[in-house]
């Protein structure tokens, strides 16, 4: 390929007709592939749209559309008579090939890092749930309820010429103004908080926001965090990051318990309006208990009020924070569980000193979120199209919840949290000596998902016979073949 009358021979390309992307997309990607990793010379001719469509057995519509929007870009040139070329202004790799894995010196990484995150404590799940029929995973979402249409017009209203140009600065510190006022206006208000934008934190997920709230507070590792047992797993694991002392406080059946409080406790990690993994909703008489508590010891308080919007078996209770006249509480909210989980983008609602430290810590992580998502989902809230998915996702959700209650029960399977609630997932507990982490693996086979309850507990039993079953991307027809499946192993066990 050293001259202008070399081409490249149809034999070269492929489609794989099984894949997600467009004929025309996967033409893209393979021509785009060739020429920078294989550093083809300018002036190589393409094949023909007739001789390539009859090789590949496709359009010549789809194979000149690919061509055209190449030349768009300058990888290729429309020749003068016809046909197509590697251009002269295509773009080159221009660094040289590292060295080969048998000139490289091997670093024995075990001696340079000093945490092992790899055997944290946390929940598995499947990079291919879709694929099972029966995947009562917790977190997924159930693309059939989602607005995709949508979604895609506030996509392009972020993308359009005003605000685009706005996207594309380097905010720095700063978040999308319009989704932060929506989150005042709106969110805020339904769980009886008053925020002002001062206020205000856009995260990564719940997940970001926890661990820049509690690095924020791990100076004081003369006091103790508290954390519910069971509870969401990476709580302990960043409290352990940040080498605060800690205390798992084990759950009865209202949560959990202020009276069980140590006396030098500084932070309370809890989940009050929905525990994980339980689905307990704390009473009242115990949230102002918790918050007697944080006046009379001086603690701090992180509610993560991660699953908010799911509470359609009985109104929401209201929150610490919309109780809170101390200004202790960090509240937590995520849109990732509400909108989708990919979207990864969640909140942090505190005193407005604390949220300029957690500006700064988070700066210096990842600057912010990015803006183009943000300003997406500020007009997918601002349309009403968040609201609207909210009410039919509650709608569906309690079918599944009530049949699968339901299917349960006709089994005999304990179910071990409330059913007062909602959310999308049931705590259940299994008879003596049920593993479930063996139960998981042998119901996955049978095309099963679901998840074992060891990872939730600090100190979890041998043999952890509690489960976690979620409903949030199951069909309705689905849930009592799986149920019965479970329950014929259950029963062999």
């Amino acid at each position: 390929m050293e001259n202008k009358k070399t081409s490249i021979s149809p034999e070269f390309f492929f489609i794989d007709r099984n894949s997600k992307h467009s004929l025309q997309v996967q033409l893209i990607v393979s021509i785009v592939t060739m020429i920078l990793q294989k550093n083809i010379a300018a002036g190589t001719r393409l094949p023909s749209t007739r001789s390539l469509a009859k090789h590949l057995k496709i359009s010549r519509l789809t194979i000149s559309l690919a061509y055209q929007e190449l030349v768009s870009q300058s990888y290729l040139t429309a020749l003068p008579r016809s046909g197509y070329a590697v251009s002269e202004k295509a773009p080159r790799r221009r660094f040289n090939p590292g060295l080969n894995a048998s000139e490289q010196v091997s670093i024995d990484w075990n001696t340079r890092l000093n945490r092992k995150l790899v055997k944290r404590r946390h929940i598995v799940k499947p990079s291919d749930w879709r694929s099972y029929p029966f995947p009562f995973i917790y977190g997924q979402m159930d693309s059939r309820l989602f607005n995709y249409s949508a979604w895609r017009e506030c996509a392009r209203l972020a993308l359009g010429a005003k605000d685009f140009s706005e996207m594309a600065n380097d905010w720095v510190d700063i978040d999308d103004q319009m989704l932060v006022d929506h989150i005042c206006s709106r969110t805020l208000p339904r769980r009886g908080i008053d925020a002002r934008p001062e206020e205000i934190l856009i995260t990564m997920g719940a997940q970001n926001a926890l661990w820049i709230a509690i690095d924020l507070l791990s100076y004081d590792n003369k006091r103790k965090a508290v954390f519910e047992d069971p509870g969401y797993p990476d709580v302990a694991e960043i409290l352990r990051q940040t080498q605060m002392p800690m205390v798992a406080l084990p759950i009865d059946d209202k949560g959990f318990n202020p009276d069980s409080l140590p006396k030098d406790t500084g932070l309370v990690c809890v989940t009050p309006s929905h525990h994980v993994p339980t689905g307990i909703t704390m009473p009242m008489d115990r949230r102002q208990q918790l918050l007697q508590k944080a006046d009379e010891l001086d603690f701090i308080i992180i509610e993560d009020d991660y699953e908010f919007e799911r509470s359609y078996l009985t109104p929401p209770s209201p929150t610490l924070k919309s109780l809170d006249k101390s200004g202790r509480i960090i509240y937590l909210g995520s849109f990732s569980k509400s909108i989708f989980p990919g979207l990864r983008l969640g909140y942090m609602v505190a005193p407005e000193p604390f949220i300029r430290e957690a500006r700064g810590l988070r700066a210096m992580l990842l600057r912010h979120p990015p803006g183009i998502l943000q300003r997406t989902t500020a007009y997918f809230l601002a349309q009403g199209y968040y609201d609207a998915l909210i009410v039919k996702t509650r709608q569906r959700f309690k079918k599944r919840h009530d049949l699968l209650v339901s299917c349960l029960s006709d089994h005999n399977i304990e179910i071990a949290g409330p059913l007062s609630h909602g959310g999308s997932s049931l705590w259940i507990k299994g008879p003596d000596g049920l593993d479930s982490e063996k139960l998981s693996q042998v119901l996955q086979n049978q095309g099963v998902l679901i998840e074992p309850g060891h990872p939730f507990f600090e100190t979890p039993e041998e043999r952890c016979r509690y489960f976690r079953m979620a409903y949030s991307s199951i069909t309705v027809k689905n849930i009592p073949e799986g149920v019965a499946r479970l329950a014929t192993q259950m029963s062999s066990h």
